[in-house]
């Protein structure tokens, strides 16, 4: 058996057998090292990584030199902020250890999206609220060996405002914004679109514009795009498609030496050249990590869409005799879209613009009164006449813009130049089956286009009415209410419109990708209204339809046969049920906050105290500094109406005229009515368009800008953009001014709008000679796209009044100096804020 008493030399750990002199775990234990001493960074990781955070953490506080002590936290932001701002959070961590992780949570207040947030520095955008507003954020830092602790940070957030310093009066050629914001050109006349398409050499040799950008560059919408592919992605607001009009030309630069004439005859070339200057552009654009846009040449959604494309026509006017043509004998297609101005952005992701000024392109021979009169009735000759169709003085030849039909076609036996010929021909068919008799009814309407499709054949919206349509603006759309579109017809003493869908609002329908059949859904069936504004400030929407308000074959204005009459020649119907004549209705907006609308109504020279009435209430006379005047209504006003119970269903309102355009210096009684300065003063008011909802300059105030096409103030400074935060319908009160005209005076009750005073400032005065036109923003807000039109229009090709956009040369490229007798092209800009922010807040 086994000797109890058996002497062991060697047992499990009780033996030490080791004779080297290094240290035992006791011995690192015991020793003592002062804060100077202490490992640090990866010498501190690499202690961990041997002994193990747990076992550190249950030994003394200070093991190795590591501290055990939590990090000493804290926190601060940029300080109290307002609705649209950027605000940085900084948090900052003292520890003897290595801080290894440091991160931002928001814990209360409306949810916002964090920028860097895993770092001492994140920043944010700060929310649109309605009052005063604290937001919560928890900045925490861990160390080396896990310990963790936390500050809390309160950012107190304000309603959104304007905060930019107003930009002065402006003579300059260039381009100008407020300080923090910077302006970049992306897309100018002549870009090209397409890899094969040569770069545009700007001197009037460039030919191929079916692939280029067009000119005169007007209204515009931003469609977002996914980060790759081709399909929508709506809330992307750094890769997109600009979509935008191109309202007219400026000849005499798109020619060598100006356009010819030999023998009455105009060149083929040049006529194709001009003609495909006109039209839309749908354009791929791109925001690069740096910052900077740019539009993608070679993009497979690239598009132009001219005069010569292809259109379908849609709605009730469809197949009906009015629109009978050679090209299309049974009235349902068409070819192409012509001077397109205003647009509008429609809720399923569609691009709807809108022909204005079509009339002056088409050709009337002398006699054609009279061969129309025997052809289609006397009734066809009055509706020509009501639409700026006439012949000549004298019924003589009336040529038509540019006299483009004086070309021979491209190729024999073609029809695109000869359908500008609106000349009868009486030995073709008396229904216009032969000829293009019956073409200008194919022009003046609204035209939506898919950009997501370039193989999509655009629509012609029958069913909103034919006029000189500016723009076609969707109200504010809600499930189960059935949406409007508000236009309006941009000529003097012309009307407000409404439409008015037959079909509710489905909210699903905002997404789907068949966008054009959605389009047929709230576009094709519905009811059109013309606006009465009364002197009470009360105004209804009457319908025109046929058989109701005298719509009828008996009416002794004009004798409407049906619907598709009353269509075609809205005018007219306006004029037979009595509309408020206004002083040239162009764009709409309409408030996404509380859905009220705004109709900028930019001057009327024909205007008299006459004639005045209490929605168009002024006539006098305005001095220029050149020795010339301006009579009538000469700077322009802006009206603005809120349906009522706040529904695009209704048929009654209430309006007041939201400001008035004016010099500072003018009368404050009778004519500055609403008490402008020399930070936002104005005249003759066009483009106009709300912040979007998706961001805080669309939110609780949202902002309205305001653009200029003006003739009356150009002494003083080139067009401009204002932004501005409106009140609401009724926040002023009534004003009897007097006007004071050549030979008359006359009194008028007014209702005019609280004065906007700080909330109205210039924000963006253009170069020499340009309108400022078109405007749309990303989704988040942070980059508004604008359109500067026509610079240098009253110059010549050998004698250019604006070199813009600069051309720069050489060395100069970064001061962006000029080369001298450089052609000046419609372009459009981008304007981004330096720090990142909301535009404008």
């Amino acid at each position: 058996m086994a000797n109890s008493d058996l002497i062991i030399d060697y047992d499990d750990g009780d033996i030490e057998t080791n004779p080297s002199t290094g240290p035992s775990l006791q011995d690192l234990v015991d020793q003592r090292y002062s804060r100077r001493q202490a490992l640090r960074g990866g010498a501190s990781t690499a202690a961990v990584a041997v002994f193990g955070g747990s076992l550190l953490a249950a030994c003394d506080d200070k093991v190795q030199g590591i501290d055990n002590t939590p990090p000493v936290v804290g926190g601060t932001s940029s300080g109290a902020t307002a609705g649209g701002r950027v605000v940085t959070l900084t948090g900052t961590a003292t520890d003897d250890n290595a801080i290894v992780t440091q991160a931002f949570t928001q814990v209360s207040g409306p949810t916002v999206a964090l920028s860097n947030a895993n770092t001492g520095t994140a920043t944010f955008i700060a929310p649109a609220v309605a009052s005063n507003t604290n937001l919560v954020f928890r900045y925490a830092a861990t160390d080396v060996k896990g310990a963790t602790s936390t500050t809390d940070i309160t950012v107190t957030v304000a309603p959104p405002s304007l905060n930019f310093q107003a930009v002065g009066r402006s003579l300059a050629d260039t381009v100008v914004v407020p300080s923090g914001y910077t302006a970049s050109v992306i897309y100018k006349l002549g870009d090209p679109l397409t890899a094969a398409t040569p770069a545009f050499a700007n001197d009037g040799t460039d030919s191929g514009y079916s692939n280029r950008a067009g000119d005169h560059h007007d209204g515009m919408s931003y469609f977002g795009l996914a980060a790759s592919g081709n399909t929508r992605d709506a809330n992307n607001s750094t890769r997109g498609l600009l979509v935008m009009n191109h309202e007219n030309i400026t000849r005499t630069y798109l020619h060598p030496n100006g356009p010819t004439t030999t023998n009455g005859v105009r060149p083929t070339a040049e006529v194709v050249k001009e003609i495909e200057c006109h039209g839309v552009s749908v354009v791929e654009v791109t925001r690069a990590s740096t910052g900077g846009w740019s539009y993608v040449q070679s993009s497979a959604l690239n598009r132009r869409i001219t005069p010569f494309t292809p259109t379908t026509i849609s709605g009730p006017v469809r197949g009906n005799a009015l629109l009978f043509t050679a090209y299309s004998p049974d009235g349902t297609n068409g070819r192409g879209t012509i001077n397109n101005c205003a647009n509008g952005h429609m809720p399923w992701g569609t691009y709807m613009t809108c022909e204005e000024n079509w009339a002056g392109y088409y050709r009337r021979d002398a006699g054609d009164n009279a061969r129309r009169s025997a052809a289609l009735g006397a009734k066809s000759v009055q509706a020509f006449a009501r639409y700026g169709l006439n012949t000549s003085s004298g019924d003589t030849l009336r040529a038509g813009n540019h006299s483009w039909t004086t070309a021979a076609e491209v190729t024999a036996g073609q029809t695109l130049i000869r359908k500008f010929n609106a000349t009868v021909d009486p030995t073709q068919p008396a229904n216009g089956t032969g000829d293009f008799r019956n073409e200008p009814n194919q022009y003046g309407w609204c035209v939506e286009i898919d950009p997501y499709d370039p193989t999509s054949t655009p629509r012609k919206r029958t069913a909103l009415g034919r006029m000189n349509h500016e723009g076609c603006c969707p109200g504010r759309v809600i499930a189960g209410v059935k949406p409007a579109f508000y236009m309006g017809d941009d000529a003097q003493n012309e009307y407000i419109f409404k439409f008015v869908s037959n079909t509710a609002w489905v909210a699903a329908d905002a997404t789907q990708s068949n966008r054009l059949a959605i389009g047929d859904k709230y576009l094709d069936n519905g009811t059109l209204y013309v606006a009465k504004f009364n002197a009470d400030g009360s105004g209804e929407w009457i319908a025109l339809v046929f058989g109701q308000n005298g719509l009828t074959p008996a009416n002794t204005l004009y004798s409407f046969a049906d619907q598709a009459d009353v269509l075609t020649h809205c005018r007219l119907a306006g004029d037979a049920v009595g509309a408020t004549r206004m002083d040239r209705p162009e764009w709409t907006a309409v408030n996404p906050a509380t859905g009220e609308m705004y109709c900028t109504l930019t001057n009327n020279s024909s205007r008299t105290p006459a004639n005045v009435d209490a929605a168009n209430p002024r006539s006098y006379i305005d001095p220029q500094t050149n020795g010339f005047r301006s009579t009538g209504n000469a700077n322009g006003h802006i009206v603005r109406l809120r349906e009522a119970g706040d529904t695009t269903e209704a048929t009654r309102f209430t309006w007041d005229v939201y400001a008035f355009g004016s010099g500072a210096d003018l009368d404050a009684t009778n004519i500055n009515l609403s008490g402008l300065d020399a930070t936002n003063d104005f005249s003759s008011p066009d483009g106009l368009w709300f912040s979007a909802p998706t961001n805080a300059a669309g939110q609780v105030t949202p902002v309205l800008w305001i653009q200029t096409d003006d003739g009356a103030y150009t002494d003083v400074t080139n067009c401009m953009m204002l932004a501005a935060m409106p009140g609401t319908v009724g926040d002023g009160g009534t004003r009897t001014i007097t006007n004071t005209g050549v030979s008359a005076t006359s009194t008028v009750t007014t209702r005019v709008g609280k004065a906007p005073g700080t909330t109205m400032r210039r924000f963006l005065v253009g170069p020499v000679d340009c309108e400022i036109t078109g405007i749309e923003s990303t989704p988040d807000g942070r980059s508004l796209f604008v359109n500067i039109q026509h610079p240098g229009e009253g110059g010549r090709f050998d004698a250019p009044t604006s070199n813009w956009p600069p051309v720069a040369t050489g060395a100069t490229a970064a001061n962006g100096a000029l080369t001298k007798g450089t052609r000046p092209r419609s372009a459009t800009v981008v304007i981004t804020k330096d720090d990142g922010g909301v535009i404008a807040l």
